[in-house]
């Protein structure tokens, strides 16, 4: 006799209707842990391996084991290479079904996951998990040895490597090697000059995704990286990293000669070419070489005398309108950069800079054959002219030669009879500074 309970399973376990048709399966078989269904017994017990942990298949190869025989055999794809999942459109392979299905997303452009805070859409709900973190500030994954914590299982991972010193993605052409399959991809463009990711808003190529998506971001003014303390938002995580050094006060990037920290390797990078001299960015039409690329960018429009921008006031032309943006200044007054030390005020970002190594005592410019430091180029390269012997500024009238530009200035006022200090007390005029000091101690009583 057939019990009730087998007459039960054979109906659920009838996969096809009398016409052919697939039949849904009915779930019958409850779990009491976390009351999931499921379609047969066999299944559940599977199932109620997660809640007590039992992990009874393992793979010999590197240690790691699963709860089903389905989840090992689909594990050991990656140790024997073996793709048996192949796309219809394109042959791509893979090593599960579930990639087969999300790759066709790629195809099909479908992408059903949305995220209810920002909106942005995924092709896969896993992808949407992962981004939901990101609003959260979930990050369940972290590092047992520095306690930094992750958004994915991947990034702590590859942060392993940084404690391990691994890299195990080398290139042979180069012999570099990479803590990341991803780093390894980006870097192989810099042999081939590929860059497969275009901008359909403004034609920009990039090398790699990433750079390209972060990209995409400033046209459609997505930030969805944000700063807890003061609610600032960036397009690029790497940038919101950037920006907390900003609360931190954190500089983790020293230069090798010299000491200095930066926040950022890029700014890092651009010190060092102080140090080294190097140049690599030459003008193809004078042959002028530059140690930045946006400096080569802005000398280029001098030649492209179309693209001059005059000062309405003076007729100054210049060739960036960043470049005339700060010659107003000269006829407004206007210093908006100012010393956060003692105040002063500036009209260029560069003159600031310049300023705030007074009280750094920073001298990024040193002299290889006297080691004398210098906190300015120009101060190096004067200081060279006292082991030469060169003096390439001379004067038109008599003859005379100086190593300073300032010192010939100041040579003229003899021929000239130019005296610009001016007393405001007596209204006597000096042709040098020192003097117009010297002489009001005698007002003061200091003398």
């Amino acid at each position: 006799m057939v019990s009730p309970f087998s007459a039960i399973n054979c109906k659920t376990m009838t996969s096809r209707t009398k016409d052919g048709k697939k039949e849904k399966r009915k779930k019958t078989f409850p779990c009491e842990t976390c009351a999931r269904s499921f379609s047969t017994k066999s299944n559940l017990n599977t199932h109620v391996r997660i809640h007590a942990g039992d992990k009874r298949f393992s793979c010999e190869t590197c240690g790691r084991s699963f709860y089903q025989k389905a989840e090992l055999k689909q594990h050991m794809y990656k140790h024997n290479g073996s793709k048996p999942f192949s796309c219809d459109i394109c042959k791509s392979s893979f090593s599960h079904r579930s990639h087969v299905k999300a790759h066709m997303t790629v195809h099909t452009g479908e992408k059903p996951y949305s995220c209810d805070t920002c909106g942005r859409s995924f092709s896969m709900k896993s992808s949407l998990n992962v981004h939901i973190r990101l609003h959260s500030g979930e990050k369940p994954f972290s590092c047992e040895i520095c306690k930094m914590s992750f958004y994915r299982n991947e990034s702590l991972k590859r942060h392993m490597y940084n404690h391990t010193g691994t890299k195990p993605f080398s290139y042979d052409r180069c012999k570099s090697s990479f803590s990341t399959k991803t780093s390894l991809k980006n870097h192989m463009t810099v042999h081939t000059g590929e860059k497969p990711y275009s901008c359909e808003t403004c034609g920009r190529s990039f090398s790699t995704k990433s750079n390209f998506k972060a990209h995409v971001r400033l046209h459609s003014g997505e930030k969805s990286f944000h700063c807890k303390l003061c609610e600032l938002s960036f397009s690029r995580n790497e940038s919101l990293k950037q920006h907390m050094y900003k609360h931190t006060g954190k500089k983790p990037f020293p230069c090798d000669t010299c000491g200095s920290t930066f926040s950022t390797k890029a700014n890092l990078k651009k010190h060092t070419i102080i140090h080294t001299g190097e140049k690599p960015f030459s003008c193809e039409i004078c042959g002028r070489s530059f140690s930045r690329k946006s400096n080569l960018n802005t000398h280029i429009r001098i030649h492209n005398v179309e693209k001059q921008i005059s000062c309405e006031l003076c007729g100054s032309s210049f060739s960036q309108i960043g470049r005339l943006k700060e010659h107003m200044y000269k006829h407004t007054g206007q210093m908006p950069f100012s010393c956060e030390t003692c105040g002063s005020s500036f009209s260029r970002q560069e003159v600031l800079e310049r300023h705030v190594r007074v009280h750094t005592g920073e001298k990024p410019y040193s002299c290889e054959l006297c080691q004398l430091s210098f906190s300015r180029k120009e101060s190096l390269k004067q200081h060279m002219y006292d082991h030469t012997g060169k003096k390439p500024f001379s004067c038109q009238i008599c003859g005379s030669s100086f190593s300073l530009k300032g010192n010939l200035k100041i040579h003229m006022r003899k021929h000239t009879g130019e005296k610009p200090f001016c007393c405001q007390i007596c209204g006597s005029s000096f042709s040098l500074k020192a003097n117009l000091k010297t002489h009001i101690l005698i007002h003061t009583g200091q003398s």
